[in-house]
């Protein structure tokens, strides 16, 4: 079992900015695919960001320019860097990772709220 712990999500202004860490239990170069998802209520979960190995990252139409993926290798995690957020930004994100062997995994989410 691989375990996903998020962090950083939290209750921001509009125009502001938060930085989402996912911290996996493995060695990322076990994962293929890192990414992040979210979900906001009445609607279907949504890709936000990925990483994939050797590959360039991919956004959502709506997050690009704003949003920036990464990952720090020695500490098995990566980061979603949230910048001029909206209240469309408001929902759960959930951090993914897809191992090489093809299994694949979410953590539990953190709620980020973008509000006045």
């Amino acid at each position: 079992q691989v375990q996903l712990v998020e962090s950083g999500g939290g209750l921001v202004q509009p125009g502001g900015s938060l930085r989402l860490s996912c911290a996996a239990s493995i060695s990322i170069f076990s994962i293929y695919s890192m990414g992040w998802y979210r979900q906001a209520p009445g609607k279907e979960r949504e890709l936000v960001a990925a990483l994939t190995s050797g590959g360039s990252p991919r956004y959502a139409d709506s997050v690009k320019g704003r949003f920036t993926i990464s990952r720090a290798n020695v500490k098995n995690t990566v980061y979603l860097q949230m910048n001029s957020l909206k209240p469309e930004d408001t929902a759960v994100y959930y951090c993914n990772a897809i191992v090489l062997a093809g299994n694949d995994y979410w953590g539990r989410g953190t709620q980020v709220t973008v509000s006045s």
